[in-house]
């Protein structure tokens, strides 16, 4: 595996003051992950947190702003309309916001007053497979994976 960084530059994050966590090659969605960073940006902590348990039991919706041509209506989502519950991608990004978190800790700073400055998804590689078919034939079936990165920033 090649060397992954972080999508921010190192100049403009302040180590004294963030802790950051990635995640590499997860097996989920990159739908599911995009739309989950882009609900959990500038998010409280223990906020985010309480939300993505919240997907999990399947109380507060997702919302779907970017692939959503059709994705069903959902209850408490306000000013849109799409969403979804996507539980194995909230699964990841939970455990991904934990342990940044307890990096946090780890450097003596306070997790409860920091916030979610930076959370991003990229691409991963594709995992080659090939499902058989009828009269020798096969056809493919990649497993897409995907990066998730982390960046908790302290507030003053």
């Amino acid at each position: 595996m090649g060397r992954v960084r972080y999508c921010v530059d190192s100049e403009a994050v302040d180590e004294d003051i963030t802790a950051r966590a990635m995640a590499y090659e997860l097996h989920i969605s990159p739908k599911h992950a995009y739309e989950i960073c882009r609900a959990l940006r500038g998010m409280k902590v223990g906020d985010a947190e309480r939300y993505l348990e919240a997907v999990l039991e399947g109380r507060v919706p997702v919302p779907f702003r970017r692939h959503k041509k059709k994705v069903a209506h959902r209850r408490g989502l306000n000013g849109w309309y799409a969403g979804r519950y996507p539980v194995k991608a909230s699964e990841a990004i939970l455990r991904l916001i934990k342990e940044a978190r307890a990096n946090a800790e780890y450097k003596g700073l306070d997790p409860d007053t920091m916030r979610i400055w930076h959370i991003a998804t990229k691409k991963g590689r594709v995992i080659a497979g090939v499902m058989p078919r009828a009269f020798g034939r096969a056809t493919p079936k990649n497993t897409e994976t995907v990066t998730v990165e982390v960046i908790l920033k302290e507030e003053s």
